[in-house]
């Protein structure tokens, strides 16, 4: 199968208002859970398909309390070069391990105090 770089690609655009701006957040939204199965089979992720829409729900929930249409616009954008990138299988296995760090990774959590970080050898 050829490569085609404009596979999803999307014109970047403002969003006219507050409702316009909503439905197209939850048209990415629903875009990412949809290719949830498709993602964990391309990257052959040791997971589920419900924690990677888990995780793909709490990066959406970062970003719940925008309140500026211009900002909402770029993480609109965002989130669609992310989703691009990620079905066109331009990024590496690690590049989406990332979002799972907590989960997979029990050393990549934070100590609890600065002290038993120093202690451990860690800062």
């Amino acid at each position: 199968m050829p490569i085609s770089p404009t596979y999803l690609a999307q014109r970047t655009r403002s969003s006219i208002n507050w409702a316009d701006a909503q439905r197209r957040v939850l048209k990415s939204y629903r875009e990412w859970l949809r290719a949830g199965p498709e993602i964990q089979q391309m990257y052959s992720l040791n997971m589920p398909v419900a924690t990677v829409r888990a995780k793909v729900r709490e990066e959406f929930e970062k970003h719940r309390y925008v309140n500026n249409i211009q900002a909402v616009d770029v993480l609109i954008s965002q989130s669609h070069m992310e989703f691009q990138e990620t079905l066109n299988f331009w990024k590496q296995l690690s590049q989406v391990m990332k979002y799972f760090r907590k989960e997979e990774d029990p050393t990549a959590r934070l100590p609890k105090n600065f002290m038993q970080g120093f202690l451990e050898g860690r800062n």
